[in-house]
């Protein structure tokens, strides 16, 4: 008999950031390995949170690559701050919930996987698990109730923090295995009540087929009109309350006058309108939309330094997912991270590190880097790379979801 999956989340392909895009992996392998996947879901959105073409804001059923998707409506609006970080997913816990029972119901699947974001939607999908004997796998790529509250999403209220993470702690604990991206949050989670033998940690992945070192120049380069002496540092990724650019646009601000480093913003999400218009008229910098996924290697080649910022108060709440990709591209990385924290102790002699939140020392290091021609230990990058191969991911959440 088909082993029957059905996967829960809020995000999912053809977005190309984040979570959508590692829940689209994970299920089209399940179905390329003979099982039936159903998965509901939201039309693509994120990370301009903005429903992107051709879908609609409504009920629409797909076949993506051999897995069935149920897209359910929600409420959205480009500027996602405050209440509204808990209205779309709450929009989204209720126009799921009958897709979801209907698969509960017609199609019994032998196992739901939850992905988190969103925790709120799936208390009822937890339920319906339970009566019909199901086993019950939580994916947590992000812990969006601590993260919400440290980058000032929902304001500091002490009872919305504790309502909030004592419903976090009730939903987690009752899922059979939880699986999570880093082992700081794996950490976290066992604090919030699941037992340390329920709790799997796999790295996002990155495709090693796809994301590789080049031989020569980035075309992308010449595209851009970059000149072969100019020093290009590249972010590439979503741009929110997490990622913290405003750092590196500080830094930025502070290397204007050397107009050979020019640093290109490329992505989406809800902090670039604001971005655009604080930094936008500086000469040096460029923003740029998500580049397609086929030129992707190109691009990431075409940096002489990857940054990644990121928020101090959001560290070891999710781990990004973009690092794989600046490993595998060979290029050097620069990193805002304290000491102590999961990226710091990941990477090592991997990347240069500065302390987050501070844009003096980032420029100082870029202007480093770009001057002395620094490099970073690219044989320990290739290893950390291999590390967080697709295959591999993909193969031990294959084993997590079985064991």
């Amino acid at each position: 008999m088909t082993h029957k999956v059905l996967v829960y989340g809020m995000n999912y392909a053809p977005e190309m950031a984040g979570v959508g895009r590692y829940t689209g992996e994970i299920a089209e392998h399940l179905a390329a390995e003979g099982k039936s996947v159903v998965v509901v879901t939201t039309p693509a959105h994120y990370p301009g949170w903005r429903v992107q073409a051709p879908y609609r804001n409504a009920y629409q059923t797909e076949t993506l690559n051999g897995v069935t998707v149920v897209r359910c409506p929600l409420l959205l609006r480009e500027r996602m701050e405050g209440v509204w970080r808990l209205i779309a997913p709450i929009s989204f816990a209720a126009t799921s919930l009958p897709a979801v029972l209907w698969q509960f119901i017609r199609h019994r699947p032998d196992t739901l996987l939850c992905i988190e974001p969103t925790l709120i939607a799936a208390p009822a999908a937890l339920l319906a698990a339970k009566l019909t004997g199901a086993r019950s796998i939580l994916h947590v790529q992000d812990l969006e109730v601590d993260a919400a509250f440290a980058v000032g999403h929902l304001g500091s209220k002490t009872w919305l923090k504790r309502l909030g993470y004592a419903f976090e702690r009730v939903v987690m604990r009752g899922f059979d295995r939880v699986v999570t991206i880093s082992n700081r949050m794996a950490e976290k989670i066992a604090e919030k009540g699941v037992p340390e033998a329920r709790v799997s940690v796999i790295r996002n992945w990155v495709d090693l087929d796809q994301i590789f070192p080049l031989d020569g120049p980035s075309p992308y380069r010449q595209e851009l009109g970059y000149a072969d002496d100019d020093f290009v540092v590249l972010y590439s990724g979503n741009i929110g309350a997490k990622q913290g650019l405003h750092v590196l646009l500080d830094a930025a601000e502070r290397l204007a006058g050397d107009r050979s480093i020019r640093f290109v913003i490329a992505g989406e999400g809800p902090a670039k309108t604001d971005l655009v218009a604080r930094y936008g008229k500086l000469d040096t910098v460029r923003f740029l939309p998500f580049q397609p996924y086929e030129r992707l290697n190109a691009f990431l080649n075409m940096a002489d330094l990857h940054a990644l910022p990121q928020d101090a108060n959001a560290a070891d709440l999710v781990l990004p997912s973009k690092l794989g990709g600046m490993l595998a591209s060979g290029r050097p990385i620069v990193v805002t991270a304290a000491s102590g924290t999961e990226i710091f102790e990941f990477l090592g002699q991997a990347a240069f590190i500065t302390p987050p939140g501070d844009s003096e020392k980032l420029a100082e290091a870029i202007r480093d880097v770009a001057r002395q021609k620094l490099t970073t230990d690219r044989v320990l990058q290739s290893q950390l790379s291999a590390q967080l191969s697709r295959s591999d991911g993909l193969k031990r959440f294959t084993e997590a979801l079985e064991t």
